[in-house]
């Protein structure tokens, strides 16, 4: 029995079944490359869900939580507050679009982020409806899993969902979706579902994660923000995903020049290690009362000294412009491959900076999802060395997230196995 095979029984008899896990596991990674515990290489085109923008244990970060590590590790911010904790949100107040006063607070997870921005728009508004889009992900805490728009897996089993949350149509060409047609659709839930002056905030993301990584129109986002402001709305950015240099901006609400009330951050803002973040108009930061946001680990002082060298690197190694570089590298690659004779499957290429996806596709005139041949590209890269992810509402949507240091020789290959990857898995369907 491989070590592999070992760790999976282990992991099967002692790990919660709903933690659903790949079978690659982790020895060691840096940069760009990981090798599982048979020391087989991989290049990770999943940069832990879009965690390690900065790539495995960049120097810097690594230097900048050891050096933290010698002087604490812990003293939670509500009892013994720190100066890097306010450094950073000295900095993120700079960063984020839109200039006006704003603030910070600091959580550990994605959804935290989530969870805090919506208990402050309702503090501010006195309002307690949230509206959310088709297909979007927020997390899965009770509120995440409600304002995610996708059902399975998140949400499937778990009973009743918060109330006073709407989704709305998510513009998508490919499916259909005009920019036009999901704003009819938005006026049409403000006439049938929900009073808009009830409403305390919709969020949304710039780019979707989960939902397959489609792109909001900037037409779009430019419209939300007058429907905001005209029923006193708060909007709120989701960057999770899209933020921290991925799209070739330092967020992707940058792309549009549309600037939110409220940002939530996290992934690639510590470079590994667990910190998010809400950042926005002062006000609205300030509305809930003292004690009422916050967390014992909140602000943690290793990952924050993490951020500083995250940000850091982003500025000194202009990951923004590595970003676009790379992105355009992907995207003439995708193009290339779906233009060969056999490719019908590759029915969209996309993508912002370096957030790019291709969805697979039974045919191109009909548009009818291939899950299982998504499924099947995704097994065949990881044989070849290639880390993968799928996503998408129609689970046939795969999503490359390398990271942002990856060296243009270790890009180029990844690509190789990819598309190697996708001519094997149409081979096989065709046998």
């Amino acid at each position: 029995m491989t070590e592999s095979a070992r760790l999976s029984a282990r992991k099967s008899a002692a790990v919660a079944r709903g933690v659903a896990t790949r079978g690659i596991y982790a020895a060691r990674a840096e940069n760009a490359e990981l090798w599982d515990a048979e020391g087989r290489r991989f290049i990770d085109f999943a940069a832990g869900i879009a965690v390690n923008n900065t790539g495995h244990r960049h120097p810097r970060v690594m230097a900048a939580v050891a050096e933290q590590a010698q002087a604490f590790t812990h003293t939670c911010f509500h009892v013994a507050p720190y100066e890097g904790y306010i450094a950073l949100a000295e900095r993120l107040n700079a960063a984020t679009p839109g200039e006006f006063d704003k603030k910070t607070m600091l959580v550990t997870t994605g959804a935290e982020a989530v969870e805090n921005a919506i208990k402050m728009a309702r503090a501010y508004t006195g309002r307690s409806g949230v509206i959310s889009f088709s297909g979007a992900f927020h997390g899965r805490t009770l509120l995440g899993m409600a304002l995610t728009g996708k059902v399975a897996p998140y949400k499937k089993g778990f009973g009743a969902m918060p109330p006073e949350i709407v989704h709305a149509p998510f513009p998508n060409n490919f499916h259909g979706v005009t920019e036009a047609a999901a704003l009819e659709q938005l006026e049409r839930l403000f006439a049938s579902s929900v009073d808009p002056e009830r409403v305390a905030a919709i969020i949304i993301e710039p780019v979707q994660g989960e939902g397959g990584f489609n792109i909001a129109p900037t037409g779009f986002l430019r419209a939300l923000r007058e429907i905001c402001d005209r029923h006193g709305i708060v909007l709120i950015a989701d960057e999770v995903q899209a933020g921290m240099a991925r799209t070739g901006r330092m967020f992707g609400f940058d792309h549009s020049g549309v600037a939110p009330d409220l940002v939530t951050m996290a992934k690639g803002l510590a470079g590994g290690f667990p910190l998010s973040a809400v950042t926005g108009r002062a006000e609205i930061v300030d509305a809930p009362n003292p004690g009422g946001v916050g967390g014992t680990y909140a602000g943690n002082p290793l990952a924050v000294a993490a951020a500083h060298a995250v940000l850091d690197v982003i500025r000194d190694e202009d990951l923004c412009a590595r970003a676009t570089e790379i992105g355009e590298v992907i995207r003439a690659r995708l193009t290339q491959i779906a233009a060969q004779q056999g490719m019908e499957c590759i029915g969209d290429v996309r993508g912002l900076g370096a957030m790019n996806a291709l969805e697979l596709v039974t045919s191109r005139t009909g548009n009818a999802p291939d899950a299982a041949l998504t499924a099947a590209v995704v097994a065949e890269a990881e044989a070849r060395g290639l880390i993968l992810l799928s996503c998408g509402t129609r689970y046939n949507v795969i999503r490359l997230l390398p990271p942002l240091t990856i060296p243009m020789d270790q890009l180029q290959e990844a690509l190789d196995i990819l598309e190697a990857s996708i001519e094997a898995a149409v081979m096989k369907k065709a046998a």
